[in-house]
């Protein structure tokens, strides 16, 4: 058994402190009327911003003019010069482009441009209007074999012309190289060699 009957030299720790609920009470009233009026405050003094509704970009994203490229890259080089992709709006570099392609079309980046992330509701008119646009353009069922047939030879057609403008370009080269060789030697020793000329031989 455990005696709980204070000695002389013991110490009584049965004691529990009470708490004034209503003081506590009150203090916390005063708190939260305190908080709501610097809320209100804080409210008050910041007027709404009123931001654009997104818009279709008028730009192509570049993401392949630096693909396969070697870069330097030094800790001290300014932001736009380092590895990844530069954003000059936000002032930061993402890694790589789908990260990028996710910071483009994300809320801090739209934010920056001066949008919020809604979309404009469009009105009859413009829907009227975009399916017009729509419908004079070439719709993609039409495509026959004969296109494809053109298509592969025009294609065929460009490639001969290149080969024959490379050919060209050597025989040019070829003939450049033999009159220099030719003006370079002397003629007796080329005579002497048994050299009578770079020139063809068929009359």
């Amino acid at each position: 058994m455990v005696n709980t009957s204070n000695n002389a030299g013991g110490v009584d720790n049965t004691f529990r402190r009470k708490f004034d609920r209503e003081e506590y009470l009150e203090r916390a009233r005063e708190r939260e009327k305190q908080e709501g009026e610097s809320r209100h405050k804080s409210k008050s003094k910041v007027p709404p911003v009123q931001r654009k509704p997104l818009k279709h970009r008028d730009y192509e994203v570049d993401l392949e003019s630096r693909l396969g490229k070697t870069q330097v890259v030094t800790p001290i080089a300014p932001l736009s010069q380092q590895a990844g992709y530069y954003c000059s709006v936000c002032e930061c570099v993402v890694k790589d482009s789908a990260n990028y392609l996710d910071h483009i079309n994300g809320k801090k980046h739209q934010r920056a441009l001066g949008m919020s992330m809604r979309v404009e509701r469009a009105s009859l008119e413009q829907v009227q209007g975009r399916f017009e646009q729509l419908k004079k353009r070439k719709p993609p069922g039409t495509f026959t074999e004969q296109d494809l047939d053109e298509r592969i030879l025009k294609q065929q057609e460009e490639e001969e012309e290149r080969k024959r403008q490379k050919r060209e370009k050597k025989k040019e080269k070829k003939k450049e190289k033999a009159l220099e060789e030719e003006s370079e030697m002397d003629p007796e020793v080329a005579a002497m060699m048994g050299f009578g000329g770079f020139g063809s031989s068929k009359k």
